[in-house]
C-alpha cells in the first residue's frame, strides 16, 4: 500500500529560514510542497523519507533565496494491482459504491464489481446483496460506515495541471473545470468469496 518514490526536485530556500541550517530547511520545504498532494504517477505523498544526494546551491539576479536541486526518497500511497485494502463505505449512488481509507477517498466500487446479485435500492439508496444460501435468501445491505474489504483492480491518474483558456472560454470556467478534476482514484472490486463487509463474512 505504501511505497518509497525516488524523486527529484529544485529546492527554493527563502532567506529568512536559512539559521535553521540547510537540511532542516529543505526538510521543511519538501514536505510543504508535498505531503498530501497527488504527483502525477506517483501517487499520495505521505512524508520525506530521506535526503539522497543535494547538489550545488545557486543564486539568481534579483532572489535571495537559494536554489538547489536535491534527490530524495518520498512515502508515498498507491497500492500494488491486486493488493487487499479494507476501507469504509463513504457513499452510495447507482454507479457503485465509495470507499475511504480515513487518508483518501476517491476509492470507487462499479456497480458490475459487486458481489452477484446485487442490486440498488431506491428508497434506502443502497446497494443490497441478495445473499442465496441452502434455499435461504437473504438481502445483505452496504450500509454508509461499515467496513469493506475489496481488491485493487484499477488506478487512474489525471493531470490537474491548470490549462490555457481556448478561444471564446472564458478563464474562470477554465480553472472551475480544472479545480474539479481528482487527480487520482482507485477502482475496487468485491465480487468473489472473502471480499464485502466484513461483517458478512465475520458472522
Amino acid at each position: 500500500m505504501f511505497v518509497l518514490a525516488e524523486m527529484k526536485d529544485t529546492v527554493r530556500i527563502k532567506p529568512h529560514i536559512f539559521h535553521i541550517n540547510f537540511t532542516g530547511a529543505t526538510v521543511e520545504t519538501l514536505n510543504k510542497k508535498f505531503a498530501n498532494k497527488v504527483v502525477h504517477n506517483v501517487g499520495l505523498c505521505i512524508a520525506l523519507w530521506d535526503l539522497k544526494e543535494i547538489k550545488d546551491s545557486f543564486l539568481f539576479p534579483g532572489d535571495g533565496a537559494s536554489h538547489t536541486v536535491v534527490h530524495f526518497r518520498y512515502v508515498v500511497f498507491r497500492p500494488y494491482m491486486d493488493e487487499i485494502l479494507v476501507g469504509k463505505i463513504k457513499g452510495s449512488s447507482k454507479d457503485g459504491v465509495q470507499v475511504s481509507l480515513g487518508f483518501f477517498d476517491d476509492i470507487l466500487i462499479p456497480s458490475d464489481a459487486l458481489q452477484h446479485p446485487s442490486r440498488f435500492d431506491e428508497q434506502e439508496q443502497l446497494w443490497v446483496w441478495l445473499y442465496e444460501a441452502e434455499d435461504e435468501k437473504h438481502d445483505l445491505f452496504m450500509d454508509i460506515g461499515e467496513e469493506i474489504r475489496f481488491r485493487v483492480v484499477d488506478e487512474t491518474f489525471v493531470d490537474t495541471t491548470p490549462t490555457s483558456p481556448e478561444t471564446g472560454t472564458e478563464e474562470t470556467d477554465v480553472l472551475e473545470s480544472d479545480a474539479k478534476k481528482v487527480p487520482y482514484t482507485l477502482t475496487g472490486s468485491i465480487s468473489e468469496p472473502g471480499l464485502g463487509l466484513l461483517s458478512w463474512w465475520n458472522s
